[in-house]
């Protein structure tokens, strides 16, 4: 097992390390990060809108217009700002101007939204845009690397400001990516985003499957297991599709329509990877009762980041990287909660989630919340902690027994003669 630690330290570490060093890989990843704050700030109003309780929804049915403005100008719109801010995140990784590049981002996603009568649709402003706003920013952002890595900007002498200097260098490339989205919309009448959605729907398919759900979460745990952020690697991928589904539901909720989408953002995070990556708290709370004193000590100490999903102390410190004992467990788990909460959701035993919680929501609380007050879906998320336990529980015991046995082998020093 050692063995194959290191070889698969050796052959996938380096290929995987330098996906994520990828520049497009960090601007999408980037980009679509810097929309979470927004969304979480939507989903707040949903759950007071929303929340399962007729005393408290009868408070607020007068206001409930007014409230579901938040919704409507984060969520609702997501699309728009996710052309800027991957645009702009792209820009930085390929070290070019990124405030030129979201806005001739934006500019270019808002020109494909024109409808045959030339007037403006918000059709895709919401999550069916984020593929559109995603391969739109890579065109833009492209082609102002392109026009300047071959000098066909215009450049002002040392000295004028680097404002000016920046908005005039991006005057030739934007307006050629502009003139571009113009005719294919405008004068050739294709509907873009209807064909990026066509494009996508293979990709879109496989992550809201059982499948592919279940290799997704495969690979976040080997990668991690060789001490590669797992995440961080696969979101340029699954963050965009995982947020459209998010979306997608949360409209579907507000319309009172049946929830498309299992595997939508707080899926993985609260019913996967309870406690961190690899559903570690179980294997904390283990930690704590340990008879070796070191094993109890580390789990006291990563117990209060783990309750907010923050599991590196243990991941690192016990270690589970590179360890073979460990590394089974920490791989299988997250599959096994993954499949147990799939088909749950998918026989409408337990909600599927409608709202966007932070990731370092605490567990059960985290899985009641993004079902907007899911009981069911609160007791699963409990029975987990308990499931993963059980399963983690040999393994740390096989762990345990080997710490003792190094501890009590260790010779002891003998005393010095006086």
């Amino acid at each position: 097992m050692k063995q194959f630690m290191e070889t698969l330290k050796d052959k996938l570490a380096p290929s995987f390390e330098k996906l994520a060093a990828n520049p497009y890989v960090i601007g999408i990843k980037d980009g679509m990060m810097s929309t979470v704050p927004f969304t979480i700030f939507g989903s707040v109003f949903i759950i007071l809108t929303q929340f399962p309780n007729d005393t408290w929804k009868s408070i607020v049915a007068p206001y409930s217009a007014m409230l579901n403005v938040p919704y409507n100008m984060t969520m609702g719109i997501i699309a728009t700002y996710v052309a800027f801010s991957i645009g702009y995140s792209l820009a930085k990784a390929l070290k070019q101007d990124p405030l030129m590049g979201g806005l001739v981002s934006f500019i270019g996603f808002m020109i494909l939204q024109v409808d045959e009568n030339y007037a403006l649709s918000t059709a895709y402003f919401g999550s069916k845009g984020i593929f559109t706003a995603l391969l739109t920013a890579i065109f833009c952002v492209k082609l102002l690397q392109v026009f300047k890595k071959n000098n066909w900007i215009i450049r002002f002498p040392e000295g004028v400001p680097e404002i000016v200097s920046n908005s005039f260098s991006a005057l030739i490339p934007g307006s050629v990516a502009l003139t571009i989205l113009f005719i294919l919309r405008c004068v050739l009448g294709l509907e873009i985003p209807l064909l990026v959605t066509k494009l996508f729907s293979p990709l879109v398919f496989a992550l809201n499957s059982y499948p592919g759900i279940l290799v997704y979460v495969f690979f976040c745990q080997l990668l991690w297991s060789v001490g590669i952020h797992g995440q961080s690697v696969l979101n340029a991928v699954g963050t965009p599709i995982f947020t459209s589904f998010i979306t997608a539901n949360t409209e579907a909720f507000l319309a009172g329509q049946p929830i498309p989408y299992i595997t939508a953002t707080g899926f993985v995070q609260c019913f996967a990877n309870i406690g961190g990556s690899g559903a570690t708290l179980a294997l904390v709370l283990l930690m704590i009762r340990s008879k070796e004193k070191s094993l109890s000590t580390l789990g006291k100490l990563c117990l209060p980041a783990g309750c907010f999903g923050v599991n590196e102390p243990v991941t690192f410190g016990l270690p589970i990287v590179m360890n073979p004992v460990m590394m089974l467990p920490f791989i299988l788990i997250p599959c096994i909660l993954t499949t147990g909460t799939y088909f749950l959701m998918a026989l409408n035993i337990i909600g599927r989630p409608v709202v966007q919680v932070p990731w370092i929501m605490p567990p059960v609380i985290g899985a009641y919340l993004t079902t907007n007050g899911n009981i069911p879906a609160a007791l699963w998320c409990f029975a987990e902690i308990v499931i993963s336990g059980v399963l983690y529980y040999p393994f740390f015991k096989a762990l345990e027994k080997e710490r003792m046995t190094k501890e009590t082998a260790k010779p002891v020093p003998a005393e010095d003669p006086e």
